[in-house]
């Protein structure tokens, strides 16, 4: 499987703001509203939790025909053939994760400027994350790096592979992402806490679709 540059939302079911008990029905919520991608992130969590978690979302992901991507852990990805991991700066090179999970599993990473950006486009990463463009509570600490830079990323990264603006992004601030030249986002927490998670979903993917090009 891989990301198509069709797909506009990328969400992320985070274990920080849903429990696991809810963790199902907020991925249905999430897939109901749009998204074209769906992550599952857990920090701080033991990994029989994030096993056990992973293969029921995993199943909701097939069924919708939803690429299904583990955050931080190749081998759990490989292990229950998950459609790819999403890595960090500091998780060591492609070529590493790549023995990992295997041949056509999806690569993305992480990246905090234009040059972090080309880097990964050009180690062949499939994907990447650009940000945070605002402070965030997912990276307590980290400073947004703002939206001066987005069309370039845009121009010289997002144009070859997908390329998602991460980091702080609300319904509230969309409007001035998309504005700045973003093609695809990240969003995390406002859906996840919203009280109708497809209702805020499918408004954030309307907004993507119709922005001005």
């Amino acid at each position: 499987m891989h990301i198509s540059l069709s797909a506009l939302l990328y969400c992320i079911l985070d274990l920080g703001y849903v429990t696991e008990e809810n963790a199902e029905s907020a991925t249905r919520s999430l897939l109901a509203g749009g998204a074209d991608i769906l992550q599952l992130r857990a920090k701080n969590h033991d990994l029989s939790t994030i096993e056990r978690v992973a293969k029921k979302l995993l199943l909701i992901c097939r069924e919708a025909k939803i690429p299904f991507i583990i955050n931080d852990f190749p081998e759990l990805a490989a292990a229950l053939d998950a459609d790819g991991v999403h890595i960090g700066q500091d998780d060591g090179p492609l070529s590493t994760a790549r023995e990992m999970v295997g041949p056509g599993k999806i690569i993305g990473r992480s990246t905090h400027s234009l040059d972090q950006a080309r880097a990964a486009l050009a180690e062949g990463f499939d994907y990447i994350g650009f940000g945070p463009l605002f402070p965030t509570p997912t990276k307590l600490g980290r400073p947004g790096i703002g939206l001066d830079h987005i069309q370039e990323m845009q121009r010289d990264v997002g144009s070859r592979i997908p390329a998602y603006c991460i980091g702080g992004i609300t319904p509230e601030t969309l409007p001035s992402v998309l504005a700045a030249g973003a093609q695809r986002v990240v969003i995390v927490s406002s859906l996840l806490q919203a009280t109708d998670i497809t209702k805020a979903t499918k408004d954030c993917k309307s907004l993507i679709i119709n922005r001005e090009i």
